[in-house]
């Protein structure tokens, strides 16, 4: 796996007499943006820092942060508590363009996933960003599957809208010779596959280009609701905006930093954040799904297509795939490990015999002994359910203005598809704050 970008960044200076950081001059040519629907006229004696602080730089915080600073104005914020962007979730996937075909018709993941299908393919388009329409293979092994295709063939045909197509024997042999399908193979043809690093790399430049002030080794340890009521009594609604403490990783210090919109998208730490702010009767638990992946170092069997076994209702992810990277390498994963710890990232070489099982499953000629432990993931989720939109036990993506407070948006469970829907994540976002 490669390691997550370095970069050089503006680092915030600490003002010594107030503990508050300081921050590099703002580019002189910001837009103001409208403010966000407030209720109450702020009091405290200073303007805000920032017009927005983000917290969490993978992907979707770099999204969002970017958007704001390219589209709202004023003046924004990326608070990441790592060295570098993207070290978490964002750089520990299956790098995978989702085509938007598992979830409810009416969820936030299949329309985000849609609309961020196609924005991230522009991106990447414009700015060169390595990815390739690669395609994507669900292969049946029995009447059970093939059933669980047909109903996603059904509903990505006559709800959602989203290409699939049957794909016969004679194509599969073709193809694919190596691939295993007894039962049938239905296609997605707008799957493929994006190098996230540059991708964050990208959205990075942008954000800076914009303006934008990112802060690098800087965890949030509190955050503390602002507003005055009538009478000037303290409301504490964000109504007055937010107050950061952030802690600085290089020497230990915890500084202030203030802003007038809060999103709180830091993935693994999302929850930690939100029960920072709610009472302790709103506070959330967060379950840690690890995906193990593992490497094929073997030139045969050759595969140039995604193969995804058909979904398994109530499984905590799409089954143990197979996915290529930009160079043409194989790699199997994710599995689902529940596990107590996120920085629990260590591959669990136990679970490479049933990786082998559900690999040739679809590729019988599998070379075992050319399988080396890779890279870990883990996936942010708020409960132990399955990422398929089929049963009770679905949890969407959770992204939206939390009931009482004003300028927060809150994003929790933003697992996959979140990479694909990043861009659109922002989008939406940003109209939370200024619609």
């Amino acid at each position: 796996m490669r390691p997550a970008p370095r970069l050089s960044l503006r680092s915030p200076a600490r003002n010594p007499a107030t503990g508050r950081l300081r921050f590099p001059p703002f580019f002189p040519n910001h837009r103001h943006a409208r403010p966000f629907s407030q209720t109450t006229t702020r009091h405290h004696s200073s303007p805000a820092d920032f017009t927005h602080a983000v917290i969490g730089g993978g992907v979707v915080g770099l999204a969002i942060a970017r958007d704001l600073a390219q589209r709202a104005g004023g003046s924004t914020l990326l608070l990441e508590r790592h060295a570098a962007v993207g070290t978490e979730t964002s750089s520990r996937n299956s790098e995978v363009i989702h085509a938007g075909i598992y979830y409810g018709a009416s969820s936030l993941k299949t329309a985000l996933c849609i609309r961020g299908r196609e924005q991230l393919y522009a991106l990447c388009a414009a700015h060169d960003i390595p990815h390739r329409r690669t395609g994507k293979w669900i292969v049946a092994q029995t009447d059970a599957q093939l059933a669980a295709l047909q109903q996603i063939h059904d509903f990505c045909t006559t709800q959602i809208r989203v290409p699939v197509r049957w794909v016969g024997p004679d194509e599969a042999a073709r193809r694919e010779p190596a691939v295993r399908a007894a039962r049938g193979i239905l296609e997605s043809p707008t799957t493929g596959i994006v190098d996230s690093h540059a991708l964050m790399l990208c959205l990075l430049g942008q954000l800076e280009d914009a303006g934008g002030t990112v802060a690098l080794g800087s965890a949030v340890e509190g955050v503390t609701p602002l507003g005055f009521g009538p009478g000037g009594c303290r409301r504490g609604d964000g109504s007055g905006g937010w107050e950061l403490a952030v802690r600085d990783a290089s020497t230990g210090e915890v500084s202030t930093v203030t802003a007038e919109t809060l999103v709180n998208s830091a993935g693994l730490g999302a929850v930690d954040v939100h029960n920072m702010i709610v009472p302790p009767e709103r506070r959330k638990e967060m379950f840690y799904a690890k995906g193990n992946y593992f490497s094929y170092g073997a030139s045969s069997p050759k595969v140039s297509t995604l193969i995804y076994p058909a979904p398994e209702p109530g499984h905590g992810g799409l089954g143990t795939h197979l996915t290529l990277d930009l160079g043409g390498r194989i790699k199997f994963g994710p599995d689902v490990e529940w596990v107590d710890s996120p920085q629990d990232l260590a591959v669990n070489e136990s679970r490479l015999g049933q990786t082998v099982e559900e690999v040739k499953k679809y590729l019988p000629g599998l070379d075992e002994t050319q399988l080396q432990p890779d890279y870990a993931g883990i996936r942010p989720k708020l409960g132990k359910q399955g990422a398929v939109a089929h049963g009770k036990g679905f949890v969407d993506f959770v992204i939206r203005k939390e009931e009482g407070y004003q300028g927060w948006v809150n994003l929790l469970n933003i697992e996959s598809p979140g990479l694909t829907s990043s861009l659109a994540i922002a989008e939406k976002v940003r109209k939370l704050l200024y619609t």
